[in-house]
């Protein structure tokens, strides 16, 4: 359990979850302050805000950096982060809430207050995006490449404002009946040609569906999940799979556990990488498990 310790908390006043229930975001900091929290509380101000405010905390003697928001904030809360000792803690905020659904903090914020409670600071490896030209994204939850990055582009930031998830529904439709994009891929357990893949530390994706089942961020590498064909309607059949929770035994489909891939074109139509939701760079591209970890906030029962 973390007590007595000062604590930032990094928030963004116009994620879904906080625009819509501002109070909610105060009672979790009552929660946390009974409990030993000092909080400091620090609104984003726009994009790339959060990676800022976390190096303050870190240059101001912070212990902890609580994060309120999507995955998007606590990604850049992160990368602002990345070479500290400062724990990261994460609160629902967003449309997805991937990471606090994968660590059992729910988007209740009340328990997901509580939970934090009684977390305790786990080393977590992360990953790295890496391009030659400069690009260098850490990310905690996943990095896509292909197809869901291409949604992650698509999506309008006006329509997620106001309908969160229904927003990557419908720009996920934008691409039925079209020709998707292929890359190559070369991973230390295996190597193809794709129209998506996706590197995970999470089970969960997108708030509602499990991928990679038998990811872990206890576990040193991501798990790949890997999918084949440049017809979209191909991704129907993929879909049931993952509904049905048998993709690895699925043709078309590469399941395996690795530490690095690299990528590159496979023609002319450039593909995309997103992290943890927000788009980040163009292939070629490198994803790895970075040597660096981070203190992340983990009940203890997360396997």
């Amino acid at each position: 359990m973390v007590t007595l310790k000062k604590t930032h908390l990094i928030y963004n006043p116009v994620a879904g979850g906080l625009r819509r229930r501002p109070k909610h975001r105060r009672r979790a900091a009552s929660i946390l302050e009974a409990h030993g929290f000092q909080i400091i509380e620090r609104p984003t101000s726009g994009p790339g805000d959060a990676t800022r405010l976390a190096r303050e905390a870190v240059e101001s003697g912070a212990d902890v950096v609580l994060v309120a928001g999507g995955d998007g904030t606590i990604n850049e809360a992160l990368n602002g982060l990345i070479g500290s000792d400062v724990v990261l803690g994460a609160l629902p905020g967003g449309t997805a809430n991937v990471l606090c659904r994968e660590l059992g903090i729910g988007a209740n914020w009340e328990r997901a207050a509580q939970t934090l409670c009684r977390s305790v600071p786990t080393p977590v490896r992360v990953g790295l995006v890496e391009t030659a030209s400069g690009v260098r994204r850490h990310f905690l939850s996943m990095a896509g490449v292909g197809l869901d990055a291409a949604i992650v582009r698509r999506v309008d930031p006006d329509l997620k404002h106001q309908a969160g998830k229904l927003a990557y529904y419908a720009a996920s439709f934008s691409f039925l009946a079209k020709r998707l994009p292929e890359f190559d891929a070369l991973a230390d357990c295996g190597a193809g040609r794709f129209s998506f893949l996706l590197a995970s530390r999470v089970r969960n994706y997108g708030g509602d569906f499990e991928i990679a089942r038998s990811a872990s961020l206890r576990r040193d590498d991501f798990e790949m999940v890997a999918f084949e064909g440049s017809s979209s309607f191909r991704y129907l059949k993929y879909f049931a799979g993952v509904l049905a929770g048998n993709l690895a035994r699925m043709g078309g489909v590469t399941v395996c556990g690795a530490a690095k891939v690299q990528l590159r074109p496979a023609g002319d139509v450039p593909a995309y990488v997103q992290v943890d939701g927000e788009l980040a760079c163009q292939i070629p591209a490198e994803i790895r498990i970075a040597e660096t970890s981070v203190r992340l906030l983990m009940p203890p029962e997360y396997k």
